[in-house]
């Protein structure tokens, strides 16, 4: 068997039997040329019935031993045929660029393939259609790309069912779903769909391959009805059916396409489809989908003309419409009229009650539909319970919420371990730690387990904002009960136990890690070294480092540039540089983050000129600098005081297109204020405020200070309200450093204003206002008695 086959082209077997040379061509325009009654069967034709062909074809021409393919891709086959037959030659060189069959054009490769001819190497034809059958199945039928070239082709349908009928095509659901999500155009998505319908009708029904396509429709959609897409479908010889076109209806919805969806639904017979019940749920339910409740209501009204009968799906939707905008009464309604058509409500409507309720803050109502359902037997489901928790703590306040949540699990234990889950991970979400504590010691005692991602999410909520040791000893408890930790939580335990100085803790916990067998690839050995980097313990980075090596893991770039991020920190400069050296020896590329660190590293070190130096080089390494790079060599020339060459890198980052962002404004501000340069500094912060950053605190604070030490307090003033104007919030210091120079002036009055001016409401501003409101009183006080004072050394002296 002789093949050509570069990657994506047509495959060519040319094989003897009989004495006579037969040829076997892959390519789909043979096989739809078979189709059609080109060939008078299945079987490669004979040469002498190609010899006809040969002599009408204008598209070779034969130059030096060389073909050249401008057309027809049958040519190939007819002159290869032609050659060896005669013997003229051995070896010919087949030029590929110029094949371009219509339809099939992106079939071809432009690649250049050498094909070697030889008597000796022609197989039979037993063997060859074993091995070809199976190499033509593997490499090119259940490839999505030669699938996507059929789809593509004027005569899509003609030419999958040829591929089915060779048993090139297997119909499974797992095979069918992957051809439909992983089409570019969805176009061809549908027309799969269709064909893939017609063949097998039970995937019209199939809900996993209607919902596949649904989303392929809305995340590559709007498709549309259009004249060519339903020319097509009929050139095919299939119609547009009910399952299809509630796809399409549905897609249409989650678009927001409600008039047109309504417009295409008033057509349908035209597609020779009659109104039914089905169609007219999809159609609402697109609509309410689609925010047109109106509308909904409208094709809901409709149905009777149209002799259809709402069902307990048409209710259901209707419901779900009312209660997202909060017309719970409108519901409850609907609920009636619903149960005087004989349609009881399910579990799914009471689920969609229960929300509705808890959004419009009826938190009392929701309860009372769970008392419903247990009258009426209806059985809650794991949506209806994480519906009622996660809802009760949006309608109320979250100690409220949880204080509710409790007296109903002891009233109502239904669901009892999803329950748990649900309000951990709500205690979790609203920053609850002692609460989220409490709750699982007390269910703990109980018997409970957590699932894993609920408990890890707690714990790490436990960890960042409760007591560490006891937020240790539930950890502890869990895992003896056998509960498995995730590795981003034994992350963040150890970071925080290495930052408060509780390194033994820590050790013992990235022991259990290894036990565990959490650390396994490079990723969580990189990991685990910039936790160690984060708190400041290179020589347990390093130590890690070696382990790594040592059990065959190879570092990456990512592993370097994070050890020298932590050897920056540090201070280290000649580990940096030991560490760059180990870089270049494993045969890596310095990258933006390295030449970062490098510079930081150096900055850090006062070696300025020197970090320069490396910033100009990034550009021979062909890399360019990103905004903290530049922001790292700013703040360093501001910390010298050299702010023209500072101003000279933010214009310069400007003009390399790279985003300046607060950080790199920050440095300039404080240093022009810090020399009272303050219309420069003011200049500079307007200029930000067009880019659209929101300046901090600390860049307040400096502007604000200036103002002061210049005496320019009503300027000072109007920057400090100017703050939540622009996003950003007072903190401690701002506040307390705008009530000290007005104490200062003796404004104890406008001090007070100061503070109510802000919108927090932390316990330093209520000792503020305190202060600044008994210093008000005393001078009031003071005032009145010197008043009464002089009343009445007034009234002596008139008599």
């Amino acid at each position: 068997m002789i093949r050509g086959t570069p990657v994506g082209s047509p495959e060519v077997m040319l094989v003897r039997n009989n004495g006579q040379v037969i040829v076997r061509w892959s390519h789909p325009l043979f096989d739809y040329i078979v189709s059609m009654g080109r060939l008078q069967s299945d079987q490669p034709r004979l040469i002498p019935l190609a010899m006809p062909m040969l002599r009408s074809c204008n598209c070779i021409r034969y130059l030096e031993e060389s073909l050249v393919l401008l057309d027809n891709p049958l040519a190939f086959v007819i002159w290869a045929k032609l050659i060896l037959i005669s013997n003229q030659t051995q070896h010919f060189t087949i030029n590929t660029n110029f094949i371009k069959p219509k339809n099939l054009t992106k079939l071809i490769t432009t690649t250049t393939t050498t094909l070697s001819l030889n008597h000796n190497n022609i197989e039979s034809p037993s063997s060859s259609s074993s091995s070809s059958s199976s190499s033509r199945g593997n490499s090119n039928t259940n490839n999505h790309y030669y699938i996507c070239q059929i789809l593509s082709s004027k005569d899509w349908y003609l030419l999958l069912n040829h591929e089915f009928e060779a048993n090139r095509l297997n119909l499974v659901n797992h095979f069918v779903v992957s051809i439909l999500q992983n089409q570019h155009n969805p176009l061809h998505s549908l027309r799969f769909y269709i064909w893939v319908s017609n063949k097998v009708p039970s995937f019209a029904k199939n809900q996993s391959v209607k919902g596949v396509l649904a989303n392929v429709l809305y995340r590559k959609g709007p498709v549309i009805l259009s004249v060519e897409f339903l020319q097509d479908v009929k050139n095919s010889g299939c119609h547009v059916t009910e399952d299809l076109l509630c796809v399409f209806i549905g897609s249409w919805g989650r678009l927001g396409l409600a008039n047109y969806c309504a417009d295409i639904f008033g057509q349908i017979s035209f597609l020779g489809i009659n109104p039914s019940t089905r169609l007219y749920n999809a159609v609402i339910d697109a609509l309410v989908k689609s925010n047109s409740l109106d509308l909904a209501y409208l094709k809901f009204q409709q149905m009777s003309v149209d002799n259809c009968v709402p069902d307990r799906f048409t209710y259901n939707i209707l419901i779900h419409g009312v209660c997202k905008i909060g017309v719970m009464d409108e519901a409850i309604r609907l609920v009636k009229q619903m149960e005087s058509l004989r349609h009881s409500p399910n579990v799914y409507t009471y689920t969609i009650l229960i929300d509705g309720f808890c959004s419009a803050k009826r938190v009392d109502d929701a309860f009372r539909v769970i008392e419903t359902m247990k009258k009426k037997n209806v059985k809650p489901s794991e949506a209806t319970v994480r519906s009622l928790v996660n809802g009760v703590f949006r309608g109320v306040a979250p100690g409220k919420a949880f204080q509710l949540i409790m007296k109903f699990m002891e009233n109502e234990p239904m669901l009892w371990k999803l329950t748990c889950d649900t309000l951990l991970h709500c205690l979790s979400n609203y920053s609850m730690p002692i609460e989220a504590a409490a709750f699982l010691k007390h269910i703990g005692e109980r018997g409970y387990v957590p699932d894993s991602s609920v408990f890890n999410i707690t714990m790490t909520c436990l960890i960042k904002e409760h007591d560490l040791s006891e937020s240790c000893g539930i950890l502890d408890n869990f895992i003896n009960r056998g509960v498995k930790i995730g590795f981003n939580t034994y992350l963040v335990l150890i970071e925080a136990l290495y930052k408060v100085g509780r390194s033994a803790d820590g050790d013992r916990y990235v022991d259990q890690m290894f036990k565990d067998g959490l650390v396994s690839n490079i990723v969580s050995y990189n990991m685990i070294i910039d936790c160690f980097c984060k708190t400041r313990m290179m020589e347990n980075a390093c130590k890690i480092f070696s382990e790594m090596q040592q059990r065959g893991i190879h570092p990456n770039l990512v592993t370097f540039n994070t050890l020298m991020s932590g050897h920056c920190k540090d201070g280290e400069v000649k580990m940096v540089q030991e560490v760059l050296v180990m870089l270049l020896e494993y045969g890596f590329k310095p990258d933006v983050f390295t030449f970062s660190s490098i510079i930081d590293s150096l900055c850090r070190a006062h070696h300025t000129e020197d970090a320069l130096n490396c910033f100009n080089e990034m550009v021979e390494w062909g890399i360019s600098p990103n905004a903290v790079t530049y922001n790292i060599v700013i703040r360093s020339l501001c910390i010298l005081g050299d702010v023209g060459r500072s101003m000279k890198l933010l214009r310069k980052m400007q003009a390399e297109r790279v985003k300046p962002d607060i950080y790199s404004f920050n440095a300039l501000i404080q240093s022009l204020c810090r020399m009272n340069k303050i219309e420069r500094a003011h200049k500079l912060f307007v200029s930000m405020l067009t880019l659209g950053l929101k300046p901090d605190n600390y860049m307040y604070a400096a502007l604000i200070k200036a103002l002061c030490e210049a005496k320019r307090y009503d300027e000072a003033k109007k920057m400090f309200l100017s703050m939540e104007r622009n996003g950003c919030i007072p903190d401690s210091y701002t506040r307390s450093l705008m009530k000290d120079i007005l104490v200062e002036q003796g404004q104890f009055k406008e001090a007070h204003n100061a503070v109510k001016w802000t919108s927090s409401d932390d316990k330093f501003l209520q000792d503020i206002q305190l202060e600044l409101s008994f210093f008000i009183a005393v001078i009031e006080k003071n005032i009145m008695s010197t008043s009464k004072k002089v009343y009445l050394r007034g009234s002596k002296l008139t008599a």
